[in-house]
């Protein structure tokens, strides 16, 4: 009787092992997980323009030795012209001055200037030997008109903005081998498009018998861009209107003439700066600012610099037309 129920347990215990092995052998119905959602293709973000905004106030930049842009005031941006590259101050050819609103003025030496040395300078170029002048609120030029030998001819006109925001002269009087054009014109069956060859030039173009003239185009880099909506002579002076106008800013006290730059990414020399805030400040405040981009480093060079609390940058420049003297090693 002992010995069966010493059995007893013993046979409880096979049953269970049987019985947990029996359940064990059969598999889990295993969860069955949803299936995953088909992956969107990601898209790369569209790349940040790099902009930075530029204003400038009593500035002459010469764009060469001879060609100055005397900038009154001006707003705008300063845009990169390569994709991912920021502006270089060291590459002219790397950004553009699109310009907002502004007020430019270009002499009448500069101009002539430039229409020898940009616009009519192809060697068969309709025009050669200009020379421009004021007289009174018109503009007066005079030159070779390039058939046969050359014929010299003199053109006064008035100057005004197009609806596209170019520059337009119509003339008022002209003259070709010092006679009144109007009569051989009509006697020959000419208008200015027959005179003038518009491919032989660089932001030149006729209309009827007016030249339209397109600043972006005529002018060596850095490109300055923008719409013209008013153009005007005053004294020597060929003034540009870029956007609304309004009066010239009176000038603080201290004075101060200036190139500002903020926001967006900047590179001059080795340096890089993000989110710019830069002013580049005129020495002597007692004229305009001289800035040769050209030869901006001997201008920084020339001068000193201060850090802002906030990681400004404040660059004090001497006038190019000073550093001359500046950078003379005593004798």
């Amino acid at each position: 009787m002992l010995r069966s129920m010493r059995h007893i347990p013993l046979a409880a215990v096979a049953i269970l092992l049987a019985s947990c092995s029996s359940r064990s052998d059969k598999p889990k119905p295993v969860a069955q997980l949803p299936e995953p959602a088909a992956a969107k293709p990601t898209e790369s973000p569209e790349p940040v323009a790099v902009e930075t905004q530029v204003e400038m106030v009593n500035v002459n930049i010469h764009l060469d030795a001879e060609l100055i842009l005397h900038i009154r005031h001006l707003t705008g941006k300063f845009l990169p012209t390569r994709k991912g590259q920021p502006p270089t101050f060291d590459d002219k050819l790397s950004y553009i001055v699109a310009i907002d609103s502004g007020k430019v003025g270009v002499s009448m030496a500069s101009m002539t200037h430039a229409m020898n040395t940009y616009v009519f300078s192809e060697p068969d170029a309709p025009l050669k030997n200009l020379q421009l002048s004021s007289e009174g609120s018109q503009i007066r030029q005079k030159g070779t008109l390039q058939k046969g030998i050359g014929i010299p001819f003199e053109m006064v006109g008035t100057i005004s903005a197009t609806a596209d925001g170019k520059m337009r002269i119509h003339p008022t009087q002209m003259k070709v081998a010092h006679l009144p054009l109007k009569g051989l014109m009509k006697l020959f069956g000419l208008d200015m498009a027959k005179l003038i060859n518009t491919r032989k030039t660089k932001g030149v173009s006729v209309d009827d018998n007016d030249i339209i003239l397109d600043p972006a185009r005529m002018l060596p880099p850095p490109v300055m861009r923008g719409r013209i909506t008013a153009v005007r002579v005053e004294g020597d002076e060929i003034i540009e209107i870029f956007g609304k106008e309004r009066p010239d800013p009176a000038p603080p006290k201290p004075r101060s003439n200036y190139m500002a730059y903020r926001g967006g990414i900047l590179r001059f020399g080795r340096l890089t700066m993000n989110n710019v805030d830069m002013q580049l400040i005129d020495a002597d405040p007692t004229d305009p600012f001289e800035f040769f981009p050209d030869h901006y480093n001997e201008q920084l060079v020339a001068g000193y610099s201060k850090t802002t609390a906030s990681g400004g940058l404040r660059v004090y420049m001497p006038d190019y037309n000073k550093i001359s003297k500046r950078l003379t090693p005593p004798q």
